[in-house]
């Protein structure tokens, strides 16, 4: 409701005022600056510059920081030993890029062809995973620039100064990681009981939902960077072990938190503290017989939620005390990553099997090998920057293509204005320096804030480096603009519009899984076979699985009519699904505290309805938005979750007429 409201907002502000789908992307996000990833692209991409000019190789140096501009765009990860998968897996794929390029550089069709297949390649490893999407970007983007620049002999050259580019900002993001090894870990799971904490202090409140929201995002976080460089042998990383035991001692308090909030009454304000004294005690690396950490003072519990929270806080103040994490620890096992032999194989066939693969590698392969065959049939002076262009408008698991393209012409138009006041007022050579160390800062720090303001500090750093490779000046601004906006109406019209998933709402069948796998979840937690930790596990896959369905949505709202319009509808069935998680886990934690058990028919009925509304979302195109009201839970510990089913179906319903 609250994105149809924006959407209107153009209308009743003024007949002139566009649309929010047009210009959202426009505007700042309030993401901090990541500090640390300004200093290193600050030294990262001057230092090989300054190199190569002091050994009279200013190109040597220009390919060094080329290659360091690729790690500095795979630069993203919190602990350290992910950063060498996001920074140096990618650069190999760099490296084999610009290999290729450079190999077929000046060879007509035949370079046609290459990229081509290799825009293929790029678009279809891109579903495997946040790694492999950026080696796939890496991969075309050297590609392409190999093709298009002469790059230095032999043929080894350019790929190895490349990845030694590369390979220094993997260094300097590891210099404090004898220091701070485990602290972004640990950051992560104290973010994780703040969120919590937030959430059971609004529990009572109409914040809840999005509370909630940020409870699911911490866990995912705090999972993803702990299980991500999990080891098997216990002694040798006893920290990670206790951290581990510290998340995982966490999910009873978030599985007692919608029993609170269907409750409707609150807790009182110790509760949300003493999470929060949790909190701090992990983010400072608390162990056991520390005597800093006061068991918590509690009021006494009077309902099966306020049971729950008791009790789930009480033994987090327990393990946070114990000397043995291993003898403390919910499941060791919760959500850790298969064995690399079984995930590549599962990669492999996701890749050669998966429909979205191939279809997001073709839409990539048909426009880049429409760019080329255009700037091989018209003359395109450095015509390597229109197939640029595509690359990083139509990477297929980057967001709205639309969306992408009009920022990245907007970006491109401001990232020139900036390289235009370069190339006018400051002399090349030295000066190079200072001047790419400062436009290097910016990259990182307008990343945050969104894609068009982090296409406008790529683009002078690009422009700047390829000067030094060719040196064309001022005169290659002209140019750059125009081959931009070729880029941006291949991207548009090849990869948007004439694919007709574009114009239809295709989230709608992963939130049709989303509510099978509900419907799942709510037999098997009132079955007669109910595991713990299975239950859990399928709770948190929900949750994720949702939040990675609500993303989807929120990059489609960004889509022009009719595909934007239609997410906007169904955005509030994505709500109401979470909300009928929420209250079969509230349910469930009253059924361990006490209350009566629901019967074998209520829970085969709530499944049926759900599986019917699963059915009708793979049917529907057009939704209804209304609001739920929640009623007294009643005799049955179901009735809320009963009323949320109905709310969801009522979403459903087909406007008549």
């Amino acid at each position: 409701m609250a994105d149809q409201k924006r959407a209107g907002d153009g209308v009743r502000n003024g007949r002139l005022a566009p649309p929010e789908w047009l210009i959202g992307g426009l505007r700042p996000t309030s993401a901090p600056i990541p500090w640390p990833a300004v200093a290193r692209a600050a030294v990262a991409l001057a230092a090989p510059l300054a190199v190569g000019l002091a050994t009279d190789h200013a190109a040597y140096g220009a390919l060094a920081s080329m290659g360091a501009l690729s790690g500095v765009i795979g630069d993203t990860a919190d602990a350290y030993r992910m950063r060498i998968f996001n920074i140096a897996v990618p650069q190999l794929y760099g490296a084999l890029g610009v290999t290729v390029g450079s190999l077929v550089f000046g060879h007509g069709w035949v370079a046609v062809g290459a990229l081509t297949l290799v825009a293929l390649v790029s678009g279809m490893i891109s579903s495997i995973g946040a790694v492999a999407s950026v080696s796939g970007l890496l991969l075309l983007l050297n590609a392409v620039v190999g093709a298009g620049l002469p790059m230095p002999h032999p043929w080894w050259k350019a790929p190895l100064l490349l990845t030694l580019g590369g390979l220094l900002v993997l260094l300097l993001s590891l210099l404090a990681w004898p220091l701070r090894r485990t602290e972004p870990e640990r950051a992560a799971v104290a973010g994780g009981y703040r969120a919590v904490a937030d959430a059971i202090e609004a529990a009572a409140t109409p914040d809840y939902d999005a509370r909630r929201q940020a409870v699911t995002a911490s866990l995912n976080t705090a999972y993803d960077l702990i299980l991500g460089r999990r080891v098997r042998e216990h002694g040798r990383r006893g920290d990670l072990v206790r951290l581990l035991a510290q998340l995982n001692v966490l999910i009873p308090l978030v599985e007692a938190a919608p029993a609170v909030h269907l409750r409707g009454w609150g807790v009182g304000p110790e509760i949300p503290a003493a999470v929060r004294q949790l909190a701090d005690a992990v983010a400072r690396g608390h162990r056991a017989g520390e005597h800093d950490l006061a068991p918590p003072d509690l009021p006494p519990p009077a309902t099966p939620a306020e049971h729950a929270l008791d009790t789930a806080l009480r033994h987090a103040f327990t393990v946070l005390h114990h000397p043995d994490p291993d003898q403390t620890n919910i499941d060791d096992r919760l959500g850790r990553p298969a064995a690399l032999r079984i995930r590549l194989r599962r990669a492999a066939r996701n890749v050669l099997l998966s429909g979205a693969s191939w279809r997001y590698g073709l839409r990539l392969a048909l426009c880049i090998g429409l760019a080329q065959v255009l700037v091989s049939v018209v003359p395109v002076e450095r015509s390597y920057w229109v197939a640029l262009t595509i690359v990083f408008v139509l990477k297929p698991d980057f967001g709205s293509v639309f969306a992408r393209a009009l920022m990245r012409a907007v970006g491109t138009a401001g990232g020139l204005l900036i390289a235009a006041g370069v190339l006018t007022q400051v002399p090349r050579g030295w000066w190079d320096v200072p001047v790419i160390m400062l436009l290097a800062a910016l990259i990182p720090a307008f990343s945050a804030k969104g894609y068009a303001f982090q296409t406008a500090a790529i683009t002078p750093v690009i422009l700047l480096l390829s000067d030094a490779l060719n040196h064309e000046g001022f005169h290659l601004l002209g140019p750059r603009l125009w081959d931009s906006l070729m880029g941006c109406a291949i991207a548009l019209v090849a990869g948007y519009l004439l694919w007709p998933e574009s114009w239809h709402t295709r989230i709608g069948d992963r939130l049709a899984d989303a509510v099978s796998a509900s419907a799942e979840y709510v037999e098997y937690a009132f079955g007669a076979e109910d595991d713990r930790t299975e239950r859990v596990r399928r709770r948190r896959r929900l949750y994720r699985d949702l939040s990675t369905v609500r993303s989807e949505f929120q990059r489609a709202l960004t889509e022009p009519p009719p595909m934007g319009a239609r997410a906007a509808a169904w955005l509030p069935l994505v709500v109401a699904v979470e909300r009928i998680v929420d209250a079969t886990t509230a349910a469930r934690v009253r059924v361990n505290h006490g209350a009566g058990r629901p019967s074998d028919h209520e829970v085969r009925e709530i499944a049926t309805q759900l599986r019917e509304l699963a059915l009708g979302l793979r049917r529907s195109e057009l939704l209804l938005p209304v609001r739920a009201r929640l009623t007294d839970p009643g005799e049955s510990v179901l009735t809320p979750l009963r009323e949320e089913l109905h709310a969801a179906r009522t979403i459903t319903t087909r406007p008549q007429g």
